[in-house]
C-alpha cells in the first residue's frame, strides 16, 4: 500500500472519527485559537490605533514587537510550562499563542490606520469631528481592509503553532503529529499535518468571506486588466 493510500485510510477509518478522535482533537485546536486571537486583538488593535491615529512611537513599538517573531515559540514553551506549572499548560501555550497573534494585528492596524488619505482626515476634522470621531468614523473604517488581512495572517499563524501544544500534554491535532512521530506510525503523523493544512485553508476561506461582507465595496481592491496593444 503506498503512502497516499495508507493516509487516506487513517483519515477515512471510522475508528478516528469517534468522539475521543478527530472531532475532539479538532476542537480543542479550535479553542486554542478562539482563546488567543481575541486576547491578542484586544491588545494589539487599540494600541495600533492610537499610535497609527497620533504617530507617535509606532516605528518603537512595531519594531519591538516584530522582534518577538524571532523567539523560538515550543522553547518558549518549553520554558513556561515548568515556571508556571504543569496545571497551568494551557494558560502557558495561551501566553505564547497571543505574542504570535500581537506582531501581525498591530502592524496591520497601526498601517491601515497611519495610511488612511491625510485629505480624507483634514476633511473629517474641518466638519469639526472630535479625534476619537476621526479615529473610529474615518480612519478605523478606512483601515479595516489591512486589519482583516492582519488578523487573517495571525490567524493562520496561531493555527500552525498551536500544534505545538501536544509537546506539553495537552491536546490539539498536533497530537497527531508527535504520536504518530513518537509510535513510528507514519499515516498518523502525515494525516495529522493535512488535518491542520486543511482546518488553516477552511479558516483562511472563512475569513475571507468575512472580509468581503465587512468591508465597504469601495475599499475593496480592484483587479485591473492590462489592455492590449492594437495595431
Amino acid at each position: 500500500m503506498s503512502v497516499f493510500a495508507q493516509v487516506w485510510a487513517w483519515l477515512t477509518s471510522p475508528e478516528n472519527w469517534a468522539a475521543n478522535g478527530i472531532p475532539l482533537r479538532l476542537l480543542q485546536h479550535l479553542r486554542y485559537t478562539a482563546t488567543a486571537i481575541p486576547i491578542a486583538a484586544l491588545i494589539a488593535v487599540p494600541l495600533g490605533a492610537y499610535i497609527g491615529h497620533t504617530r507617535r512611537g509606532g516605528t518603537l513599538v512595531v519594531g519591538l514587537l516584530n522582534s518577538v517573531r524571532a523567539l523560538p515559540e515550543l522553547g518558549l514553551l518549553v520554558l513556561l510550562v515548568p515556571a508556571m506549572g504543569l496545571l497551568l499548560a494551557f494558560e502557558a501555550l495561551t501566553i505564547v499563542l497571543v505574542l504570535i497573534a500581537v506582531p501581525p494585528l498591530l502592524a496591520g492596524t497601526y498601517a491601515g490606520v497611519r495610511n488612511v488619505e491625510p485629505s480624507i482626515v483634514d476633511a473629517a476634522r474641518g466638519m469639526g469631528m472630535s479625534e476619537r470621531e476621526v479615529l473610529f468614523k474615518v480612519e478605523l473604517p478606512n483601515a479595516l481592509p489591512l486589519m482583516l488581512g492582519a488578523l487573517r495572517a495571525a490567524t493562520l499563524q496561531v493555527i500552525a503553532t498551536a500544534s505545538i501544544a501536544a509537546f506539553v500534554a495537552l491536546g490539539g491535532l498536533g497530537r497527531f503529529v508527535i504520536d504518530g512521530n513518537s509510535f513510528r506510525e507514519f499515516d498518523q503523523m502525515a494525516g495529522g499535518a493535512v488535518l491542520i493544512a486543511a482546518l488553516a485553508i477552511t479558516v483562511e476561506l472563512v475569513l475571507t468571506g468575512v472580509q468581503w461582507l465587512v468591508v465597504s465595496p469601495g475599499l475593496r481592491p480592484t483587479r485591473t486588466s492590462k489592455r492590449k496593444a492594437t495595431t
